[in-house]
């Protein structure tokens, strides 16, 4: 079994993250998931969600997720987003503010959206 696996976090924009791992967290349409070297091939739909990265240098990246896809298949996994930021990339006064006007919309999905980003924006 490989002690690492590759990953690539693309949004549809651009290259999120991409690099090396021990193990990948992320939130999909049947539960939480978590994925480790040697784990059995999957595809899956990501949910809005934060996801956790623990590098092979031993640091960790985390990243809100919003919709997309996930892959794995011989140690390489793909995740690939709608929209996907780093939590250090999210201003968390912005996020903030789209949560409350989110809330006094009445916009369930914003309103998701925000809260994804607060909670990898302040999860580090």
């Amino acid at each position: 079994m490989a002690a690492e696996l590759h990953v690539a976090l693309v949004a549809a924009d651009r290259e999120v993250w991409s690099g090396q791992a021990t193990l990948v967290v992320a939130r999909t349409t049947s539960g939480d998931i978590g994925v480790m070297p040697g784990h059995q091939p999957l595809l899956g739909v990501l949910e809005s969600g934060p996801v956790t990265i623990r590098t092979s240098e031993g640091g960790t990246v985390i990243a809100a997720v919003h919709g997309g896809f996930i892959s794995f298949a011989d140690d390489k996994l793909s995740l690939l987003a709608e929209i996907a930021e780093l939590s250090d990339e999210i201003d968390v006064q912005r996020a903030e503010r789209a949560l409350e006007r989110a809330k006094s919309e009445e916009d369930a999905s914003a309103e998701r959206r925000a809260e994804v980003r607060l909670r990898a924006a302040t999860t580090r």
